[in-house]
């Protein structure tokens, strides 16, 4: 099953999003696990990107993700060697697919008239301003503003699951005793340690809002609930990798 979405990009933009099924790989990365670094067999993982980027008709260009706000402009020459360092990826080369890998995180696509990115966004690269970063390489790329953005927002772990502790809130400058609101929902312990359980996908929402962005779409699906669609590391521990991909297609 892959995921496309569903929403108004301008003409000639391509986007895809796997789920974990449709692929080679045994449990615990059954079966379509894109993840190279995940401990499952190489070959395996190379037979799913092969069916992924046959899926798209575009070429995925990998990233090393380290849970930054770096912003890579790719192309071509991207398609070998190794993969660069960043979180983002923007092109306005037709057929090159800017991909980006999760388990849980936030994957986001935008599209431009003449440019499209794919942001991998956890709590730490929202935080540090990936989407800002991404949105800005990318609307100077295209020569347009924000407002000329079209934005998807994939599914990721959902505010039902995702506990997090005070420092999240800290990097995000929220207080944590005043964080009982939508995006914060103060969650209490029995062993009275102060969780609150953090909505990612709505704080990806609300910055891209703050920067201008007019037009998100979401798909809304939990990662973590859906265990027979989706990988999470959170639910699993070791687990395989799903991707989202944009691309220009060629004339």
């Amino acid at each position: 099953m892959l995921l496309r979405p569903l929403w108004d990009a301008p003409s000639g933009t391509g986007a895809l999003m796997s789920t974990r099924a449709g692929g080679f790989s045994a449990a615990p990365f059954d079966n379509l696990n894109l993840g190279i670094a995940v401990g499952d067999e190489p070959s395996l993982v190379a037979a799913n990107r092969q069916r992924f980027a046959q899926a798209m008709g575009a070429a995925p260009v990998w990233l090393q993700q380290v849970h930054g706000a770096g912003v890579r402009r790719v192309g071509t020459a991207d398609l070998t060697g190794e993969p660069a360092v960043a979180d983002a990826a923007w092109t306005d080369e037709p057929g090159i697919a800017c991909t980006v890998q999760v388990a849980d995180c936030l994957p986001v696509l935008m599209a431009a008239p003449a440019a499209v990115a794919a942001v991998h966004a956890g709590w730490r690269g929202l935080a540090g301003g990936v989407l800002e970063a991404a949105l800005g390489a990318l609307c100077a790329g295209a020569r347009c503003p924000p407002e000329a953005v079209v934005v998807w927002l994939g599914p990721c772990i959902g505010p039902q699951a995702f506990e997090v502790g005070a420092e999240v809130l800290q990097a995000f400058g929220v207080p944590a005793v005043a964080a009982d609101q939508p995006l914060w929902r103060f969650a209490p312990r029995a062993d009275g340690a102060w969780r609150w359980r953090a909505d990612l996908a709505g704080l990806a929402r609300r910055r891209l809002q703050q920067s201008g962005v007019q037009r998100i779409s979401a798909h809304g699906g939990c990662t973590f609930e859906g265990a027979s669609d989706f990988f999470s590391f959170r639910r699993d521990g070791r687990t395989g990798r799903m991707a989202a991909a944009i691309w220009i297609e060629r004339r």
